[in-house]
């Protein structure tokens, strides 16, 4: 099958003699894929930032496919079924996933401990192909895959597998309360929808910070907010604190994670040396830019094991840190109300739309921030194969 194939940081390749996946667990199904998504967070896997992360591998933890076989245990679906597949892999049945904890399933990844399962990320997620690829082996395909609902578009579909769960996610951390002021770091795809769902927890305002115009226009026309570029600002917390009477905002996000800008000694030790687990920047400016007794949300992804992070503030100012990986399989009920009622447009965050064959291409584009690319979708050429 065709395939896309890491061959080491900034490196990657439309593998053509990859081969096909196979059932190996009665409760396995094979999905050819129809639709699969790069995510920011591939782009630190191909940045060379995750650890552990091999040559050889297919990323992507984004799609969408049909099912084309399935193990003798699976009841729940059936050949031919449409389904939107969650980027968690997750058992269902352990003490984690049963407090519908599905990103932090103890059975799914016997790389590591703290985090489940994921699809095409590296093995410290548990060593799983992806979906940026014909078919892909999906386990335990009757916890999380989901058929999709009968009239909604493709293209909304394969965007509630991460990116619409992990921003929706990423405001319910913050306990947004009827008024709250929200400030979202990061102006990517899962910050803009972060910013998005904000609104519908019942924000008053919400600020989105970043360093690109192209980003801070769209998620001022996607997202109805107000966005700022921190490189016009001396300090962003003073400007942030200014903004806000100098209490500072009732919620902050940090939709960056380990690969953020705007400081220099951040950047050395933790993207340059690689002496911590990326840079923390946004988590720092989140901190310090909450009102005391304010929560603070964290949702971009940050690798083991450690980051200089100010828990003087943390402590001192009695904040609350909330962070996880979305519970896709628990948000999904909410957010196809949310997509068939018309509240949220998830397909409105693709930019671009690319053939497999041309991942490569599509990397690059999306790594380099060129043709103001927001979210890059991918088509394989048996998409739609009978």
């Amino acid at each position: 099958m065709l395939a896309m194939n890491f061959r080491g940081p900034y490196r990657v390749r439309a593998d053509r003699n990859r081969p096909d996946p196979e059932i190996k667990h009665p409760n396995d199904a094979i999905v050819r894929v129809t639709r699969s998504l790069i995510c920011g967070s591939d782009l630190h896997l191909y940045h060379g930032m995750v650890p552990d992360t091999r040559v050889g591998m297919t990323f992507g933890h984004e799609f969408t496919g049909v099912v084309e076989a399935v193990g003798s245990g699976v009841q729940k679906l059936k050949v031919g079924d449409h389904v939107l597949v969650p980027f968690n892999i997750a058992c269902g049945t352990c003490p984690f996933c049963k407090q519908e904890l599905y990103g932090n399933c103890h059975e799914a990844n016997p790389e590591a401990t703290a985090v489940g399962g994921f699809f095409g990320y590296a093995h410290i997620g548990g060593g799983y192909d992806g979906g940026q690829a014909e078919y892909v082996r999906v386990p335990y395909a009757d916890v999380s895959p989901t058929v999709i609902p009968e009239g909604m578009d493709i293209e909304d579909a394969v965007m509630l597998t991460d990116v619409t769960p992990t921003g929706y996610q990423a405001a319910e951390q913050g306990g947004i309360q009827p008024g709250d002021t929200v400030v979202v770091f990061g102006a990517g795809p899962v910050g803009i929808m972060a910013a998005r769902c904000s609104w519908l927890f019942g924000a008053g305002r919400v600020i989105i910070i970043d360093h690109l115009d192209y980003r801070l226009e769209f998620a001022r026309n996607y997202a109805k907010c107000e966005a700022y570029n921190f490189k016009d600002m001396d300090d962003p917390v003073v400007f942030l604190k200014k903004a806000t009477d100098w209490y500072g905002a009732d919620v902050c996000i940090d939709a960056v994670g380990c690969e953020a800008s705007g400081d220099a000694l951040q950047t050395i030790l933790g993207k340059q040396l690689l002496f911590e687990a990326g840079t923390a920047t946004a988590l720092h400016w989140a901190i310090n830019s909450v009102k005391k007794g304010g929560i603070v949300s964290v949702i971009g992804v940050y690798g083991p094991p450690w980051n200089l992070v100010p828990m003087g503030s943390l402590m001192n100012k009695g904040i609350t840190l909330r962070g996880n990986q979305a519970s896709v399989k628990r948000l999904l009920p909410k957010l196809i109300d949310h997509v068939m009622s018309g509240r949220l447009n998830p397909k409105g965050l693709i930019t671009h739309r690319v053939p497999l064959e041309e991942v490569p291409d599509a990397y690059h584009m999306f790594s380099a921030k060129r043709d103001n690319i927001i979210k890059p979708l991918l088509i394989p050429p048996r998409a739609y194969a009978a």
